[in-house]
Order: structure tokens, then C-alpha cells, then sequence
């Protein structure tokens, strides 16, 4: 995914499947607190429906929004850790086993950064790691 977007921009796109079936709307992105990438975004899946979590990496962000390539059935079948909240080390390892991803190296991940700015909520206690995930932005509904 390009890295040079503000990942506030992502609120609220259309995020689609491999196939290019609209899946959802991107509902909050979650930075890595060692790098500031834009590691993961939550896509609410219906109007009742949970927040999927789905990689960045390697999605395509257009201008019709989010494409993500996984299909929609795997999507759906994230885990659900509930949005709002840090991701632990150990979320961030049931999504990238969940989607088949390798884990990034370490040699990746260079010396931490501060965590982003607060966009008003509060974040639950979590586990501190070395790729220990922040919240960046949501809605605020």
C-alpha cells in the first residue's frame, strides 16, 4: 500500500474483495507504534455487522477505494478483537496467520517511534511489544 497517504483519508472509503465486491466501509486504521506504517484497518462489514480486520499490505488504495485482496468469505472470518483498542502482539499474530502472511522481520522495524497522536478515545491497557499496534483514527459514533 502506498505509505505516503494520511491514513486519516481511509475513514470512511468503500473497501472491496479480491473479486471487487464491495465488502464495506474502512471504519478505523491502526498504525504499527515502532514504525507509524499503517499496519491494519477495521472495515465494517453491514449495518449490523462486526469491524473486520483486514492488512494493508498488501491492499490498493484507489480512487474508489480500498481493494483488498483476500476474499470476502476469509474477510468476514477475521478474528474479532473489537475495535477501539490497542492490538496486542499476539492479535497482530492470529491476523497474519489468519490471512497467511509472513510477519515482517525485525530488521523491518528500526527503532521505536512515539505512538501517533490521540484522536479522543481512549486506549484499553494492552501488552507493550516491539510491534505493539496503535489506534489512528475512527469514527466517533
Amino acid at each position: 500500500m502506498q505509505t505516503d497517504i494520511d491514513p486519516r483519508s481511509l475513514i470512511g472509503r468503500k473497501a472491496f474483495d479480491r473479486t471487487g465486491t464491495k465488502i464495506g466501509t474502512v471504519d478505523e486504521v491502526y498504525l504499527d507504534d515502532a514504525t507509524g506504517v499503517p499496519e491494519w484497518a477495521a472495515v465494517r462489514t453491514g449495518l449490523f455487522s462486526r469491524d473486520a480486520f483486514v492488512p494493508l499490505e498488501p491492499s490498493e488504495l484507489d480512487t474508489d477505494g480500498l481493494h483488498i485482496p483476500f476474499e470476502r468469505a476469509l474477510i468476514k472470518d477475521a478474528p474479532d478483537f473489537g475495535v477501539g483498542r490497542h492490538l496486542s502482539p499476539e492479535q497482530e499474530l492470529q491476523l497474519y496467520h489468519h490471512y497467511g502472511l509472513d510477519l515482517p522481520s525485525p530488521a523491518e522495524n528500526p527503532a521505536p517511534a512515539p505512538p501517533p497522536a490521540s484522536t479522543g478515545r481512549s486506549q484499553a491497557p494492552g501488552d507493550s511489544g516491539d510491534r505493539d499496534f496503535g489506534q489512528l483514527a475512527g469514527n466517533d459514533d
